[in-house]
């Protein structure tokens, strides 16, 4: 079985255009997509996770 792809946050706040902070704001609101903590401290969002996330803002906006 295939492992997810991982994306960095980086990655991520670039595809979804948005800055760190707000990134976060949304996250403490629940409203980010799910992040991964790694035990070395790095963040990331699986592909997975993003492309559901993305989905439900599709969803939301009709």
């Amino acid at each position: 079985m295939a492992r997810p792809q991982m994306l960095k946050l980086r990655e991520v706040l670039e595809e979804i255009d948005m800055s760190r902070a707000a990134f976060y704001r949304m996250r403490a609101r629940g409203k980010a997509p799910r992040i991964r903590k790694l035990p070395n401290g790095q963040v990331r969002v699986s592909r997975r996770d993003l492309d559901a996330w993305w989905e439900s803002c599709g969803q939301n906006a009709a």
